[in-house]
This record gives C-alpha cells, sequence and structure tokens, in this order.
C-alpha cells in the first residue's frame, strides 16, 4: 500500500499501528509455540495444545501512547494545511473512538495487504479462517473476551454493526470465533473512492433543490438535533425537493431513495442500511419516499428509517400515521410553488430556451424534479424533430412525467385538436376559455388571494358540460387540456359502477388518487350516471345511492385537478353539485351556420371529394349535432373508399340515411328533396 494522497498517508499511519500490534501478537505466539512449523496446525488439537489451551492467556500487547499521538500529530497537521480527511470526518459523523477505529482497521487489514490473510490464519489457528475474527480482534486492540464494554461493540446493537461499518458473520458460532468483515463499501470510501454502491445506484434519485421558506424552518429543526421529519407533499417529488434544500441550509447533503422501486428488492433492509452509509459517508441526510409505499408491506424497513443514526425526511402523499413508528417526526405539509417560484424553476432548467415555454406549462403542477425530466425529454424530442425546442416539445415533455396508473382506470387520449377545430357558438366558446383561464390562475386567486378559505376544499377546477349527445362536448374536454398542456383521460363507467355497496367509491377513490398525481383533465362522460340526485329513501338501495352521491360531493370539493363532467341530461345532476360546479356550459344543438362548418370541416383535404357536393342544402335540410355530421361523413368516406372515387353527393346522402336509421328517425322526403332518387 502506497501513500499517494493525504488520505492515504493517513490510513497507513494508522494501519501502521495496528500491523505493530500484529507483529507483537506473532511474536508472543511463537515464543509460546513448541511447535511452530507443524505443517498441520489448525486441522488437530494435540495434548500440549491441549494443555496451553488451559493455561491462562497471556496479556495482548500494549497500545503505544507514543505512536498514537504522532499519527494524531500527523492528521492534525494535515487538516491544518487543508486537507480534510476522510477516516477523520468518518469518526466524526459516525461518533467513533480510537477503539471502534482500531477494531475496524484490525479487520480491513487483509483488504489491503494480502500478508494478513495468512498473519490471522496463523492467530486463528485455522489456516482456513484468514479474516479477523472477534476474539482476534478484541486481542489486536488489547481487550480482553471478557470485557462486556468492548465485546458489545461488535454486537447487533453496537455502533459499527448498526451503522454498518463492520459485518459479523457465522452467527452460529460462538462469539470470540465469528468472523468480521468491513464491507467493500466502506474499504473503497476509506480509499477515497466517491461512487455509491453498485446495488443501491439504481434506487437513487435526484432531488433536485429548490429555495423556499419552508426549507429554512426544516433547517432550523434539523439544526437543533432533530433526526425525523415528515413532508406531505402536493406532487410526486416536491417534498424532496424541499428536504433537500432543507439538508443544504443546514449544511448537509442529501442522499434521495426512491422507496417505490425498493420494495420490490429481495432485501429491502439492507438496500436502506447502504443507502444510511452513503449519507454517513457523505456527511449527509437521507431523503426516502413515498413513505406509503413501506407502510403497508415492509414497516421492518420504515422502522429501520425512522431510528437511523442520520437525519432521516420522509415524504409522502399521505398523513403521518403514528402506528408507523414508536418515533413520532416534525410532520409538515409542503405548499404548491407560488407563480413566480414556478417560472424560476422552469428559467432554471430551459436557460436560454426560456422562449419556448410560452406559458405552455407554467400554471403546471410539477415538482422541480418533474421540471428537469420534462426539459430534457422535450429537448430529446426537438432533437428528433431536427429543429429548435419549441412549446410543442415541451407540451410532450410535461405528459411525459405523468404517472401510468390512471392509465389503468380511464382511457388516455393525447390531445389533438385546438380552438381552431372547435365548432361552438360564441358564448360556448368564451365560456370554455373561460375555464382555461381558472385552470392557469387558480393557484393566485385561490392560495395567494385566499379565495377559498377553509373547509378542505382543494384548488381543483370542476366543470359541467350538458347537451345532446354530439354536440362537441367530449371535442371540448380535449380542446382545453391542449390548451393547457395537458393530457385527457375518459373515466370509464364500466370500471367504476359496481352493484356491491361501497365499491363504487372505492373505485372513484382510486382515479381520484391516481388523478392527484397526474397533470390531465379528468373526463366523466354520462356523469348523471354516478353524480345523480339523491332520492327519498325508501330501501337500502336509495341509502346506499344517497351515501354514494354524498362521498361523490366531498371528493369533489377536496379534489385539486381539473375535472369536467359530461351529461346529455342536466335535469338529472344534482343541485347540490351544480352549487359546487365552476362552470356550467350548456351546448346547444347546431344552427345551419354551425352545420354548414361542420360539414365543411369533416369534407376538408386530404379527403377527396366531387364537384357535386351541396353541402348548404345538408346543412339546410339535415338537422345533425356535431357528432352526428362526422359519423355520417365517415361513412361517406367508407362508401367512396368501396367505390374508388372521391365523396360525391350520393355518398353522403346514403350516409346521412344511415345516420338516420340509427337514430330511429325516417327519411322523410322533404329533407332529401331532389336527392331522395339517389338512395338505393
Amino acid at each position: 500500500m502506497t501513500a499517494s494522497s493525504p488520505d492515504l498517508a493517513y490510513l497507513r499511519a494508522r494501519l501502521a499501528l495496528i500491523e505493530d500490534r500484529v507483529r507483537s501478537l506473532v511474536e508472543r505466539r511463537q515464543a509460546d509455540d513448541p511447535a511452530p512449523d507443524d505443517p498441520f496446525r489448525g486441522l488437530y488439537v494435540s495434548d500440549d495444545a491441549a494443555v496451553r489451551l488451559l493455561a491462562p492467556p497471556a496479556p495482548g500487547p500494549d497500545p503505544d501512547p507514543t505512536g498514537r499521538h504522532g499519527v494524531a500529530e500527523f492528521g492534525d497537521r494535515l487538516e491544518a494545511e487543508g486537507h480534510p480527511l476522510v477516516l477523520r470526518r468518518l469518526v466524526r459523523d459516525a461518533g467513533l473512538d480510537d477503539l471502534d477505529v482500531d477494531l475496524v482497521l484490525t479487520t480491513l487489514l487483509p483488504d489491503l495487504d494480502s500478508r494478513f490473510e495468512r498473519l490471522y490464519g496463523y492467530l486463528n489457528d485455522d489456516v482456513s479462517r484468514r479474516r479477523a475474527t472477534t476474539g482476534l480482534a478484541l486481542d489486536v486492540v488489547g481487550a480482553t473476551p471478557d470485557d462486556a464494554a468492548a465485546r458489545a461493540r461488535l454486537g447487533p446493537s453496537g455502533r459499527l454493526v448498526r451503522r454498518g461499518l463492520l459485518r459479523v458473520e457465522d452467527e452460529d458460532r460462538p462469539f470470540l470465533t465469528r468472523a468480521l468483515r468491513v464491507p467493500d463499501r466502506v474499504t473503497a470510501h476509506l480509499l477515497g473512492h466517491p461512487e455509491p454502491a453498485p446495488e443501491l445506484a439504481p434506487y437513487l434519485v435526484d432531488a433536485h433543490p429548490f429555495p423556499v421558506p419552508l426549507a429554512s424552518r426544516l433547517a432550523r429543526a434539523l439544526g437543533s438535533g432533530a433526526h425525523l421529519l415528515h413532508l406531505r407533499e402536493p406532487t410526486p417529488g416536491a417534498g424532496a425537493s424541499v428536504a433537500a434544500a432543507a439538508l443544504a441550509e443546514a449544511g448537509l447533503g442529501a442522499v434521495t431513495v426512491d422507496l417505490s422501486r425498493v420494495v420490490d428488492h429481495p432485501v429491502p433492509v439492507e438496500l436502506l442500511r447502504a443507502a444510511c452509509l452513503e449519507a454517513l459517508f457523505g456527511s449527509a441526510g437521507l431523503v426516502a419516499g413515498p413513505v406509503e409505499a413501506l407502510a403497508g408491506t415492509a414497516p421492518d424497513v420504515l422502522r429501520l428509517l425512522t431510528t437511523s443514526e442520520v437525519p432521516v425526511i420522509l415524504t409522502g402523499h399521505d398523513s403521518w400515521d403514528p402506528r408507523w413508528a414508536a418515533q413520532t417526526p416534525l410532520s409538515v405539509a409542503v405548499t404548491a410553488l407560488e407563480p413566480a417560484d414556478r417560472a424560476m424553476v422552469w428559467a432554471r432548467y430551459l436557460g436560454a430556451d426560456l422562449g419556448a415555454l410560452d406559458g405552455v406549462a407554467e400554471h403546471l403542477a410539477l415538482a422541480p424534479a418533474q421540471v428537469a425530466r420534462a426539459v430534457t425529454a422535450a429537448r430529446t424530442a426537438a432533437t428528433a424533430d431536427g429543429t429548435p425546442l419549441g412549446p410543442e416539445h415541451l407540451r410532450l415533455g410535461v405528459q411525459a412525467q405523468n404517472a401510468a396508473g390512471l392509465e389503468r382506470l380511464a382511457r388516455r387520449i393525447v390531445p389533438e385538436v385546438g380552438w381552431d377545430d372547435l365548432v361552438v357558438t360564441p358564448a360556448v366558446r368564451t365560456a370554455l376559455q373561460d375555464v382555461t383561464a381558472r385552470a392557469r390562475h387558480r393557484h393566485t386567486v385561490l392560495t395567494t388571494w385566499r379565495m377559498r378559505r377553509g373547509g378542505g376544499r382543494g384548488v381543483g377546477i370542476t366543470a359541467l358540460f350538458a347537451g345532446d349527445s354530439g354536440t362537441g362536448k367530449t371535442m371540448a374536454a380535449e380542446v382545453i387540456a391542449h390548451d393547457l398542456g395537458l393530457d385527457l383521460y375518459t373515466v370509464n363507467l364500466a370500471t367504476v359502477v359496481d352493484k356491491y355497496i361501497g365499491e363504487t367509491e372505492k373505485n372513484l377513490e382510486r382515479i381520484f388518487t391516481e388523478a392527484a398525481g397526474v397533470n390531465a383533465v379528468l373526463f366523466f362522460d354520462e356523469a348523471d350516471a354516478v353524480f345523480g340526485k339523491r332520492s327519498a329513501v325508501k330501501d337500502a338501495h336509495d341509502r346506499y345511492a344517497n351515501i354514494e352521491s354524498a362521498y361523490l360531493l366531498q371528493r369533489l370539493e377536496s379534489f385539486d385537478g381539473l375535472a369536467v363532467l359530461a351529461t346529455n341530461l342536466r335535469a338529472n345532476i344534482d343541485e347540490a353539485f351544480t352549487r359546487r360546479l365552476d362552470a356550467i356550459i350548456d351546448f346547444p344543438a347546431p344552427t345551419e351556420e354551425f352545420r354548414r362548418e361542420l360539414w365543411s370541416r369533416c369534407l376538408a383535404p386530404p379527403l377527396p371529394v366531387g364537384d357535386d357536393l351541396d353541402l348548404d342544402f345538408c346543412a339546410r335540410s339535415f338537422e345533425l349535432a356535431g357528432g352526428d355530421i362526422r359519423s355520417a361523413s365517415t361513412t361517406a368516406a367508407y362508401l367512396a373508399a368501396a367505390a374508388d372515387r372521391p365523396v360525391g353527393m350520393a355518398d353522403l346522402v346514403a350516409a346521412v340515411q344511415q345516420e338516420y336509421r340509427k337514430l330511429g328517425r325516417l327519411v322523410l322526403e322533404r329533407e332529401f328533396g331532389d336527392y331522395l332518387t339517389l338512395l338505393r
């Protein structure tokens, strides 16, 4: 081993003291050994050896105070010259003393110098046992086997074992013959290797610290000695960002672990012990979340975190449950970032490309880590397109941050239509634009200006779209989602409504819970099926139906996202729901003017059309909703494709006839006029 750095030079000086003690033990053994050249040593016990074993043990080597004092002065000089020593920092952070360090270095020697494998085999009187045993380690450091305090340092509750600096193996053997081992990561750290253990790396995430006033409060708590904190976060990653900022303000680093991945590890306890060890090595605190991932499946792992000697900040969406640990942490709620702070976060990661934001995502409840990932994904998409970073790329990056859990409960629609594609009356358009304005500025109005106080109300926006089928309700929801840069999730009522009592509420709760962590528009089609009027209680079915509606009333109030309810029968919606709605928009059937526009858009290029199309006649004669016009246009396109020709008036009239049949309407001569002869 060569001293190639101050750290290694100091480590070698400390190890030299251990080498001297090992040398003294070998010399003492040779002086007392009647057959030092016995080739079968360690494989049998002779009569003479039995007699020697019964003799009182000779005292071990005394520590050399002169040598220890010289090493201490050497370390002081190196630190005074501006060389912070890894070993000394570990001693301070872990609260170790000289005896602890000697035990670690005694165990470490064979990993650094192969000569000591054979020497330890000799001292263990067993050539197959080439590591230090607990008995040998105690002997080297000058402790007797009956020294309870020294033995406790190598027990499961000792700080060396508890902190993961030493491992005691062969627990089925007597205490003094159990093997000791220094984990490879500890050895690497003492030799100056900063990278975390390879098995831990896949579970570490970047917290992306962002300073907020709450971080200063948490830093003061950490400075006063608090070792366990719990943060309730509004969005995944928000708590970790605040926790990392608090640790930085307290002069500590942050080791951030994703607990949702840890639960799938075969031995999560060992993995988190390794994480605590990394925090110790880096003079850092451990940030771990979501805590709910461990609470139900691995309570022993959660107890390990709550009793760790490094500062631990747990994050999660739920409130702290006292049953999770005997120790009660300081539990605080992390609020959503102010608009100015959100702009600062986007500016940090976009840099010179800040102009690409263009109001696309500033209003979204994204944690700094999610913003960083969104910008990275957006830049990748821009590179793939061979174009500068733009708003569309940022929309893709934001949508990529949505968790997949909601897709198991609702159908995801990536919005592809905008305001120019929507054909509605000016009043409806204005009302829809008001919904998007509410979504963009809700934090300013409801939180900063405190226009929604108390009552456990969330900061969500809920709108009701009412109108006949095909009048554009679903498309309007898609337009709003596109304008806000969000995905649209359509809730499938078949997965929600359940005949068993209480199951419908559970299904809805799962949807709302998943939607809380997703930046999306939640769309309930045929909403009157689950948001219907409460009725007089005549039997148990009525009672539980009313309970279901009451639950939904409460859940909508606490929802922080954007929900759109669509119904063909507004009269069936309970009045208590309408009071809690931010907007109610009626979608009327299209007038002749709008029907003409709808026909024109549905039959636009690249669809090939013939010269005989009479769209004015279609708009005037066929009183169809927008959805029906789109369906008829699609049918006409199929008829034309089958005949290998552009869409003509015969195809269009035949398609309208089919649409009438679907709607149960009669084909009247006064509606089809001269084109009635084109029907088959």
